[in-house]
């Protein structure tokens, strides 16, 4: 990885080139950076961070999306987006993601013809150049731009500049779309959302910062990083106990614990 200096210099440069920015805007730390360089680089004036409320979007990620957008001074306008009314999206084949994306990226083009100069610009860095991700297709049939990695920026890259920035957000765990749960083939629901985000809310306040709740129809499956599987067990029973309120049958805990993507590996 390269210096930190180097990172902020190219980034710098980058935005020098834009009018304006209108920033797909999640709450997670990649298209936080995004969002405060355009705030650093091009002012308030230049930079709008846009959020959508729908729910596939945790309500804690939203809330913090609020927080850091008033800390910093960067214009944030929440909209509604419509993947959850998409057929497409909620059959949730293995190019849900495209959909989802697709359906953002439209009202963001909307939003961009108030500022017809701006680029439109999201959170993608190079390690999602190697990954399974059905929506980089969506960004570039709307021409969405991706600073972070064109400036050749790595995950690791990016915390590191966060982190010389202060952000909070520096070292927050991925926190994907909550459909992102729910194995290919099986169907998106409002319902079902909603179980994944109780589920993992009450793990979080339990003290597991990185969990996933894999929605299994009637059983769900909880992932939490190797090393904290033993303390996991402690709490087996009250964790059943909160699942079956939630309307789960049963509870698995995965052995192997978490992995990022792991639904994906069927795609192999």
């Amino acid at each position: 990885m390269e210096s930190v200096e180097t990172y902020i210099q190219r980034l710098e440069a980058w935005f020098a080139e834009c009018d304006g920015a209108v920033v797909a805007f999640s709450a997670g730390v990649d298209s936080s950076l995004v969002a405060y360089a355009a705030r650093r680089f091009l002012g308030a004036d230049k930079s709008l961070a846009v959020i959508s409320t729908s729910p596939s979007l945790k309500r804690s990620d939203l809330d913090l999306g609020r927080t850091f957008c008033e800390k910093y001074d960067i214009r944030l306008r929440e909209i509604q987006t419509k993947e959850t009314e998409d057929p497409d999206y909620l059959k949730n084949g293995p190019d849900r993601c495209y959909f989802c994306k697709s359906n953002l990226y439209f009202d963001l083009s909307q939003i961009s013809k108030e500022f017809p100069d701006w680029r439109v610009m999201n959170g993608a860095n190079v390690d999602d150049l190697g990954d399974y991700r059905p929506g980089l297709k969506a960004a570039k049939e709307f021409e969405v731009h991706a600073p972070l990695s064109d400036c050749g920026m790595t995950k690791d890259a990016i915390r590191a500049v966060a982190a010389q920035y202060e952000l909070e957000c520096w070292n927050k765990p991925a926190s994907p779309c909550m459909s992102s749960r729910i194995p290919y083939g099986q169907e998106v629901t409002l319902h079902k959302l909603e179980q994944i985000e109780a589920g993992e809310s009450f793990l979080n306040e339990l003290g597991f910062d990185i969990v996933r709740l894999r929605h299994y129809g009637s059983v769900a499956q909880i992932e939490v990083p190797a090393e904290k599987l033993e303390w996991l067990m402690l709490y087996s029973n009250v964790v059943k106990k909160r699942m079956r309120e939630l309307g789960f049958e049963s509870v698995e805990f995965d052995k192997e614990g978490f992995v990022s993507g792991k639904l994906n590996r069927v795609l192999s």
